[in-house]
């Protein structure tokens, strides 16, 4: 089958696996499915596509509103594709930051195309309420080439975000917080940082870096933790059990329900997840079990012939 993506991105072609170094989700699924890519504001389309996949443009309502305002029109890509999907970008509830007359437009869009693509099965039974469409569960997907393995266990803990609600960064430092003294606790460089978070002594942050890079520096932390309500991709979580390193997180995540089982908490529950840390901290045999689970149900579940099995399943009963 042919399909094309269209994305806020610039740029217009194919995903070279063998060159691109940062294969963030959307790039694996575009290469898996050897996609082309438009920019969605002028897609030049010059032939015709199975399947076109629209990432409508995600933006900071209280920053930049001109996704929204240039009124994407979905009828000249119905002209070259024989079906439409709208893939979920960032969480299902964010387009209702939005102004009410854009948070009706967006739900326009969904009624417009043939299917949703979403994240997480709670998201799916969500557009499932709101619209009338086949919604399918598009799990997020690395491509591990060329990737450094895990060679060796470190002695840190790494949170997955930074100190804004968005990431939750301080519910996860107080869940690191019981692996110090003993090990010291890393974040990653996102771009809703705050400028302060410099300051916080007893963490320490690592510089902005390209998917492959990031990949390879995950390799050696001995523990995740990612107290993050905002759910959507879940790449942190599996990012993780990639390299068996377990990871604490929210239940509603499905990377994190899928290959964290047993260190996943509800919403909230930082008690649970300070008991999980001790007990990771502690038990050597609890530790190696959530890392061998991780691990073996990435295989089992993330896979790249996992996720062309699941996506090929759902075309084929459309």
């Amino acid at each position: 089958m042919k399909v094309a993506f269209f994305t806020e991105m610039g740029w217009e072609g194919k995903v070279d696996r063998t060159t691109h170094n940062n294969m963030r989700t959307e790039f694996a699924w575009m290469s898996t499915l050897d996609a082309d890519h438009y920019n969605i504001h002028a897609p030049t389309l010059k032939q015709d596509y199975d399947l076109g996949i629209v990432i409508v443009p995600k933006s900071n309502p209280e920053i930049n509103l001109k996704p929204l305002k240039q009124q994407i029109n979905l009828k000249p890509l119905k002209q070259h594709c024989d079906k439409i999907a709208i893939q979920q970008e960032g969480p299902h509830w964010y387009f209702q930051d939005y102004p009410l007359t854009h948070q009706f437009h967006f739900h326009n869009h969904l009624m417009e195309t043939d299917y949703i693509f979403c994240h997480n099965e709670v998201d799916k039974k969500y557009y499932e309420g709101i619209t009338n469409k086949p919604v399918f569960v598009n799990r997020s997907l690395m491509l591990p080439e060329d990737l450094v393995p895990r060679s060796e266990w470190g002695d840190a803990v790494i949170i997955g975000g930074n100190f804004v609600s968005w990431y939750g960064g301080f519910d996860s430092y107080m869940v690191a917080s019981i692996f110090q003294p003993e090990m010291q606790i890393y974040a990653p460089s996102m771009g809703r940082k705050q400028k302060m978070e410099n300051q916080i002594e007893d963490i320490k942050y690592l510089p902005y870096q390209l998917w492959k890079d990031w990949i390879n520096t995950l390799s050696q932390f001995h523990v995740g933790i990612h107290m993050m309500r905002t759910h959507a991709a879940g790449t942190f979580a599996m990012n993780c059990a990639f390299h068996g390193i377990p990871c604490i997180g929210y239940k509603g995540l499905d990377t994190q329900e899928i290959l964290h089982p047993s260190l996943s908490v509800e919403l909230s529950d930082i008690k649970e997840a300070r008991r999980l840390a001790v007990r990771l901290k502690e038990e050597d045999g609890f530790y190696d079990e959530c890392s061998r689970i991780s691990r073996t149900r990435y295989e089992d579940e993330y896979s790249e012939e996992e996720w062309l099995k699941r996506f090929n399943d759902f075309w084929s009963t459309t």
